[in-house]
């Protein structure tokens, strides 16, 4: 032993002292050591990035199942000429809805047993396939207990194997004849799905838009192994949760603007009958021209609700003016008072001064703006406040859910040379690190500032945060989401008064940061990159929050290869705009591949007539090795864990430590 090493053994008698207590001895140590040297020997894992779900959960649920294809190319792999087209095509049908299509398939078959028999050996091989780069331990974890022995079994027995031929054909046998065989297949697409993708990263926006939030939510809370980078749509809602009535108003706009109230009524028990009761009274006589909602293509509504709609709209969006308002006069050091645009307009006149320029109005019909003090709220709209905020702070679900995002989220990671985050990273003019100020009073920029915003934001959660810090921290949630150097915005304004309220449509327009104006520059990648300590040859930065626009040859793949944008527009609204439906990205043992989708159809569309996302695979990086878990920061974790065995195998040999009888 080197002096060092025996330098070590001193220092750290205390962890290798409890390391003890989970391997109490030599031979325990040994096998362990073993087993890590051989995991660090298998091909790495997949990881599956998705950004900008926008609450499109059928899609998401899609995805999910075919692993952004990467399910689909292994069946074509697997089986080649083997089997017709329209065979495979329905075999992945099966895997990605396995209960739909089994009661499909049982309508129509003649032969349901050899069916059964045909189809649960294609299964095992595409789940001995799927399982092939992981542990047999870690297969078994991922096993249901009813079938965890039988599946097991399968996949370690080959029908080749002469020896074997019967013993694997009355396991088939027995699963069908005891009618189980429902059951087992159910249970076999279902450890396919889990086994395809190893770790999920969302780089952020859940929320709004889509009708689904709260289901997609509810699919991660029991999903294996995820992580989210928050995106300004999911801060905005953490916001609401945390009781920042701006943030409030601006969830409830949202939602008002695209007709969807599924998420806010059905998902979070969010009471809108006050709100509805004080825009019929407040806004009787006013056509709300401004505000009917944006209906997306198979969305249905009566003249009646279209007008109620239109006029909650209205009723939220000035009381939320308001509350910015007050926020950002509160706020001088967020330099946004700019943004109190009820301040700047001739009531009489319709005319509202922005940046020197008189502006003519859509309409001037306030009534509940009093011209000489246009941002306090009425006694109705104080009451309205405190309902809607009461509906939020008592919606269980949604503090749940939140807890579920500061759990599984941050504001960046890094993982495998990969640095995630939703949207940008604040910088100057010349491309350096733009220094932001905080609620401390303090200035941060790069890593240190995503750093910090994330505890602030955790902050606004904790028990034990001091009061001032934690209102503070709770108001700071409206910075992030409409403030000039937020890294979840960073744009010039959110122009969501002058889409609203002016006619000259020149108002609308929003500078995008310099992140965005300069994000194709290779060197400015590389100053980000070396900010956050991220290493290795192929690095990248991986982002979401701006659609490209594939439609007018926009790529995502930007500056050499070192940046890949991610949101493609998985939300309805944006089709039309980008002309796809999002791109998703499989990082596997081989390398990068970039997934361009068209819109989904609908599951009952998969199901009846086996459509799958259309899609397109983009190769953006190959390795010219297949990567492996020691090249993963998995491995150089569980090179750590070695060097700790060694040390323990050296304390028991040399008496530092005495072995355990178990």
């Amino acid at each position: 032993m080197t002096p060092k090493t025996h330098y070590n053994i001193q220092n750290n008698l205390r962890y290798i002292s409890l390391l003890s207590q989970s391997f109490p001895s030599v031979a325990a140590a040994s096998t362990e050591i073993i087993n890590l040297e051989a995991i660090l020997n298998l091909p790495k894992g997949t990881e599956h990035f998705l950004a900008d779900l926008h609450g499109e959960y059928q899609a998401f649920h899609h995805i999910l199942k075919n692993a952004s294809g990467n399910i689909k190319r292994k069946v074509n792999e697997l089986f080649g000429s083997e089997i017709r087209e329209n065979e495979k095509k329905e075999l992945c049908t099966l895997i990605y809805y396995p209960e739909e299509k089994l009661e499909q398939v049982k309508l129509s078959e003649e032969d349901i047993d050899d069916w059964y028999h045909i189809t649960i050996h294609q299964l095992v091989r595409v789940c001995r396939d799927v399982s092939s780069k992981y542990t047999r331990s870690k297969v078994r974890k991922s096993l249901p207990s009813d079938f965890s022995y039988i599946i097991e079994e399968l996949l370690h027995e080959r029908t080749d194997d002469y020896n074997k031929t019967a013993y694997v054909k009355v396991i088939v046998d027995t699963i069908i004849t005891t009618g189980r065989a429902d059951d087992f297949i159910v249970a076999l697409c279902n450890v396919i799905q889990r086994l395809a993708i190893d770790q999920l990263h969302i780089l952020g926006d859940i929320f709004d838009r889509g009708e689904g939030a709260h289901i997609i939510l509810d699919t991660l809370l029991g999903y294996h192994s995820w992580d989210i980078q928050w995106g300004n749509h999911d801060i905005l809602w953490m916001g609401a949760c945390a009781g920042n009535n701006a943030c409030i108003c601006n969830v409830l706009r949202l939602s008002l603007r695209y007709a969807n109230l599924v998420t806010l009524e059905e998902g979070y028990g969010i009471n809108l009958m006050p709100l509805a009761t004080f825009a019929m009274e407040t806004y009787a006589d006013d056509p709300c021209t401004e505000f009917i909602p944006r209906l997306l293509k198979n969305a249905k509504m009566d003249e009646k609700t279209l007008l109620l709609t239109a006029r909650m709209h209205k009723a939220i969006a000035v009381l939320q003016f308001k509350e910015e308002a007050k926020l950002f006069k509160s706020h001088p050091e967020w330099a946004m008072t700019n943004r109190c645009l009820f301040d700047n307009i001739d009531y009489e006149k319709g005319i509202c001064t922005l940046d020197g320029n008189e502006y003519k109005m859509t309409s001037c019909f306030f009534p509940t703006i009093d011209p000489a003090d246009p941002n306090r709220l009425t006694p109705d709209e104080e009451i309205l406040m405190s309902k809607l905020h009461h509906s939020f702070s008592a919606s269980e679900k949604l503090h749940k859910h939140v807890g579920t995002l500061l759990s599984h989220g941050c504001m960046y990671a890094i993982y495998n040379s990969n640095l995630l985050f939703h949207a940008s990273i604040p910088l100057n003019d010349d491309g350096t690190l733009k220094e932001v100020q905080l609620c401390d009073g303090k200035r941060y920029s790069g890593h240190e500032l995503m750093h910090r915003i994330g505890m602030l934001i955790r902050s606004a959660f904790a028990s034990d945060t001091d009061k001032e810090e934690k209102d503070n921290a709770i108001d700071f949630f409206l910075y992030l989401w409409c403030g000039t150097d937020s890294p979840l915005f960073d744009k010039s304004k959110m122009a969501t008064f002058e889409r609203y309220f002016l006619t000259d449509r020149e108002t609308f327009k929003e500078e995008k940061g310099n992140y965005f104006k300069l994000r194709d520059n290779e060197a400015i990648c590389d100053r980000i990159l070396d900010a956050f300590g991220v290493k290795g040859n192929n690095r990248h930065i991986i982002n979401g929050h701006v659609p490209v626009h594939a439609s007018k040859g926009e790529n995502p793949i930007k500056a050499g290869g070192k940046l890949m944008v991610i949101d493609g527009g998985f939300s309805e609204a944006y089709h039309k705009e980008t002309g796809i439906a999002g791109y998703t990205l499989v990082y596997h043992s081989r390398g990068f591949q970039l997934v361009q989708h068209e819109p989904f159809t609908s599951a009952k569309d998969a199901i009846i007539r086996g459509t799958d996302i259309k899609s397109t695979t983009q190769i953006v990086e190959m390795s010219a090795h297949r990567m492996l878990v020691s090249d993963t920061d998995k491995g150089a974790e569980l090179r750590s864990q070695i060097n700790d065995l060694k040390e323990l195998l050296y304390a028991y040999r040399h008496g530092y430590i005495k072995e355990k009888r178990v």
